[in-house]
Formats: C-alpha cells, sequence, structure tokens
C-alpha cells in the first residue's frame, strides 16, 4: 500500500511559525495536523468561490519597510530583473560558461580549436558560438 501522504517543505516567516508553533502548543497537537485541519477546512480549489476566497487573501500585497542608512523609512515594492546576459564573453567568462580553467579556454582558442576572435593582445569569445561548439553543431 502507498503512503496516503506528502511531504511539505515550506519556510514561514518568523512571526508566522511562531503563530503556528504557539497554536499546536496550545491546541496540544503538532503543526502537521493543525496545518492539515486548516487546509482542510480553508482551501477549495475546486469551486470558484473557494478561489476567489484564496485570490483575495493571497493576493494581497506584501509591504516591506527597509531601514536606510540616514535613519529614514522607505515602503515600497520591489522588484528584481537579473541584467541580460552578454553575447561577447572575455576568457574568464567563456571559462566559467564551460566550466574549465580560463588558460586552457586561451590554449584552446590559440590552436583554433574553440572558436575566438583575438582583438589586439585580449581573445573575446561568442556565447551562441560557444554553445554551438559544445554541443557540437
Amino acid at each position: 500500500m502507498s503512503d496516503p501522504t506528502a511531504a511539505l517543505y515550506v519556510r514561514l516567516p518568523h512571526e508566522e511559525f511562531d503563530k503556528l508553533d504557539r497554536a499546536a502548543e496550545a491546541l496540544a497537537t503538532n503543526k502537521k495536523a493543525l496545518v492539515t485541519t486548516l487546509v482542510s477546512h480553508y482551501v477549495d480549489p475546486d469551486s470558484d468561490a473557494g478561489l476567489d476566497r484564496l485570490r483575495s487573501i493571497a493576493t494581497q500585497p506584501r509591504r516591506i519597510t527597509v531601514d536606510l542608512p540616514d535613519d529614514t523609512i522607505a515602503v515600497g515594492h520591489h522588484a528584481f530583473t537579473p541584467a541580460p546576459q552578454t553575447d561577447v564573453l572575455t576568457p574568464a567568462q567563456a571559462a566559467e560558461l564551460l566550466q574549465v580553467p580560463e588558460d586552457e579556454v586561451v590554449a584552446l582558442a590559440k590552436a583554433g580549436t574553440l572558436p575566438g576572435r583575438r582583438i589586439g593582445d585580449r581573445w573575446r569569445f561568442s556565447r551562441p558560438a560557444l554553445i554551438a561548439w559544445l554541443a557540437g553543431s
């Protein structure tokens, strides 16, 4: 017979973790039983009304307060956009991409095995050309 349970690993903010811990202790139960009960009573993904209730809770904007160096407080939103990857790489960047030592990249380029161009006394590599070379194309 297969196990009727599934693992759930979550990281909670300290304040919510403490609430869950205190509630489980006050009710003389464990956190697993408490979370199971809460999910069974409050999470209904099979009905529009249940999803609407969850949306109203889950989509509330989170506020983060940041203490700035000049002792002022700012409240706002944060978004992270990674920098675009450059298509022209230095030998160090090419070595990181290929996961080999930098001197090996330069030696392969000098031998004509690895696609690269010498510009003055510096080597430069094309990210797409290195990927194609690595793939054997």
